[in-house]
């Protein structure tokens, strides 16, 4: 767990509506990776920074037990040319809180790691939070991430 200033981040991606209440959550986020995987949403973003995937939790209607929107996508060095279908966040600069997940990402590393942080006593703003997937996450079934908490 350690402190970071993020600058601003142009997410460009897909995204779903979703709650972590009644299992909907559970459903819909592997839903979405599925469609970003299978749909090769890689190659309708143009302009990447990088090939580091995000996942972006927003749109928060309160604390995490409330609805929030979650957008896979990258980010990107300019807005035009974004196709219709996609959808486009602009994270402003914020504080952060970096937790690592380690382990088997596809399984229960990154979904353990939230929540130990739901149990946490952190000076959350529920603003955006956001998974950052890069070469450490290669191999996903042994790899790393990092969860970034928007914090005051």
């Amino acid at each position: 767990m350690t402190n970071i200033k993020k600058e601003s981040l142009d997410i460009v991606g897909i995204s779903a509506r979703t709650s972590n209440q009644n299992g909907k959550a559970a459903k819909d986020i592997p839903a979405l990776w599925q469609k970003f995987m299978t749909e090769n949403i890689a190659s309708k973003v143009h302009n990447k920074i990088n090939d580091s995937i995000y996942a972006l939790y927003t749109d928060y209607e309160g604390d995490h037990t409330k609805p929030y929107t979650i957008i896979i996508g990258y980010n990107v060095s300019s807005l035009d040319n974004i196709p219709e279908d996609l959808t486009v966040k602009i994270v402003p600069k914020a504080n952060y809180i970096r937790f690592i997940a380690k382990g088997d990402l596809t399984k229960n590393a990154i979904i353990d790691k939230w929540m130990e942080i739901w149990n946490m006593d952190l000076q959350r703003l529920y603003t955006t939070d956001m998974e950052v997937y890069d070469d450490k996450a290669i191999n996903p079934t042994n790899g790393e991430a990092e969860i970034l908490i928007a914090v005051k």
